[in-house]
């Protein structure tokens, strides 16, 4: 599994990836955890608002941050 975090570094986005490998631990699944901060390749994507989640190439959220229970629903899917 690959999850992608798409922001520049914002407070957000920040909070974002910790969310993700919070959810990522307790579900005990492997997953490779990857952040996009090139803006090129944001924008290349049709993101106009970060932070925003990518799961298996998929987006699943963008514009803002998702809880831990939440993203653990996501990854159930």
């Amino acid at each position: 599994m690959k999850i992608e975090i798409l922001g520049t570094g914002c407070a957000k986005c920040k909070s974002l990836t910790k969310n993700v490998e919070k959810a990522v631990a307790e579900l005990g699944i492997q997953a490779e955890i990857v952040k996009v901060e090139s803006i090129q390749e944001i924008m290349d994507r049709g993101v106009m608002m970060t932070p925003a989640l990518y799961i298996d190439g998929q987006s699943r959220m963008v514009g803002k941050t998702a809880t831990v229970e939440e993203i653990k629903k996501m990854l159930k899917k």
